[in-house]
């Protein structure tokens, strides 16, 4: 009987720590919600070093190996952070857009060293925090109208629905020498070709009549049935990937090939790039306003990359209150700029908040428990990175595309009778996934916002807050007539 009690002890303080019967979910469900969402993020792992792993402007790399074990790493210290402290299903990893920009835009400049930009990530993690720690952050966060926070999340919806239709290959883009104004097209061609997209179908049905029957697990049993039968696929059919040393096969799977590891499937992660920053070295080499226009073209990404993501994943899981914002938000908020922090202090690019945390959000997760699970399979995938490669994306790719359509739901609490939200919620949401940046959509918002109130008349309803958010985006959207103006470009 001592026994007993002492177990239930256990189990009610760790319920009582996370709230999981108080946000009413279970243990089941946050173990297969941390399951999900790991799988339908993994594939961050291989694509990382592929975006990091060019030279700098010295011709300097920093390595594919290494870069896949640190971003591993830091994902998952950070995703367990977020569970164990801020006590939320939102897990973290390298935010794509933000490496890209790094990679291609920040990286090329002339001079500049790998620790260079990394230093230019740190420093806009550390201003973002301040932000948080000030208070700032999570005022902005309060001040954005409901309807505009509705709206990103249904704009979160689609953009994740339209990153799992092109990850599968379902929907591609249209090359310009098509002759076609037409940017994307159905398939190849107009064509569904391939072993891979039969994948996607395969688990886009599956999964669709699971959730639609209530069956629980269905997103993750989706994946993994998925992924078992691409696994079979490769094996029998040898499809391969869609680049390789060929050329483009629009047959092939679009990044990661699943076919089991030929050799040893553990190995000691390399985790040497730990460290290796330069906080003020771009200063010295580009000057002070150079420096200080990429370090603010990354902060102003980060910052609202993060907080429309979490606004989204928050609302689709129940977690916000009568007036639409999140408890303890300032907790999340600080996760994420560390987030930005660690990122570049590890050569990995700043680290935020993922959209498909809304696969685990969809399979049931409601707490960090969840997170903690997605931690420590990220921890894990140090060791066993071969393994990382066995889940396609086209196995993945419907877990996003149902989420997505969980999200874009809620698009019926939008008031559409008042323009003055409508018009900047539609900008919103459409902007979204048709730039392919949670940025780009909210900029758009928020300014159309404070145009449209005050083209009503109603200038006094706006948050004196929204219009600062609003002039820092179109000092967002003018940074390249503004570095061409400085002779940066």
């Amino acid at each position: 009987m001592p026994a007993k009690a002492a177990v239930a002890d256990k189990t009610s303080v760790l319920d009582r720590y996370f709230e999981i019967t108080k946000r009413g979910s279970n243990y089941s469900r946050e173990i297969r919600g941390g399951l999900a969402t790991f799988f339908a993020m993994s594939y961050i792992v291989v694509l990382n070093p592929l975006i990091l792993g060019g030279a700098d402007s010295t011709g300097a790399m920093l390595g594919a190996e290494r870069v896949a074990a640190v971003t591993a790493l830091v994902a998952g210290v950070l995703t367990i952070a977020m569970g164990a402290w801020a006590k939320y299903p939102f897990a973290l990893a390298t935010g794509l857009g933000v490496n890209a920009f790094v990679a291609i835009t920040v990286a090329t400049n002339p001079g500049l060293t790998w620790p260079d930009v990394m230093g230019l990530v740190v420093l806009s993690g550390i201003t973002m925090l301040i932000l948080v720690l000030t208070g700032f952050r999570t005022a902005v966060f309060n001040a954005v109208p409901q309807s505009l926070k509705t709206a990103i999340v249904v704009g979160i919806g689609m953009f994740i629905a339209l990153i799992g239709l092109v990850n599968a290959g379902f929907i591609r883009r249209i090359p310009d020498a098509a002759g076609t104004t037409v940017p994307v097209g159905l398939g190849f061609d107009g064509v569904l070709l391939g072993w891979p997209t039969l994948v996607f179908i395969f688990g886009l049905i599956l999964t669709i009549a699971l959730v639609v029957r209530k069956v629980k697990g269905g997103i993750l049993l989706g994946v993994l049935s998925a992924t078992v039968l691409a696994v079979i696929i490769e094996a029998v059919a040898n499809v391969g990937p869609s680049v390789g040393p060929d050329g483009f096969n629009p047959q092939g799977w679009s990044l990661v090939v699943p076919e089991l590891p030929t050799g040893s499937w553990v190995g000691l992660p390399d985790l040497s790039l730990v460290g290796q920053v330069s906080i003020f070295g771009s200063f010295g080499t580009l000057g002070f306003t150079a420096a200080s226009l990429l370090a603010f073209a990354i902060l102003l990404s980060i910052f609202f990359d993060a907080m429309g993501t979490m606004v989204g994943l928050a609302n689709e899981a129940g977690l916000t209150d009568k007036q639409g914002n999140i408890p303890h938000v300032d907790r999340v908020l600080i996760v994420d700029a560390v987030g930005a922090v660690a990122g570049g202090a590890a050569s990995v690019s700043s680290n935020q908040i993922y959209v498909e945390s809304g696969a685990g959000i969809g399979e049931g997760a409601r707490t960090g428990l969840a997170n903690v699970v997605t931690g420590l399979l990220f921890l894990l995938a140090m060791f066993f990175t071969p393994l990382i490669s066995l889940v396609p994306f086209e196995a993945v790719a419907p877990a996003l595309v149902v989420v997505g359509f969980m999200m874009v739901s809620q698009v019926g609490k939008i008031d559409w009778s008042d323009w003055g939200v409508a018009i900047p919620a539609f900008l919103t949401f459409t902007l979204m996934p048709f730039t392919y940046s949670i940025a780009n959509g909210l900029g758009a918002g928020f300014i159309a916002y404070v145009l449209v109130r005050t083209f009503q008349g109603r200038a006094r309803e706006i948050h004196p807050l929204m219009w600062i958010v609003a002039a820092a985006f179109v000092l967002f959207f003018g940074i390249g007539p503004i570095e061409q103006l400085i002779g940066f470009r």
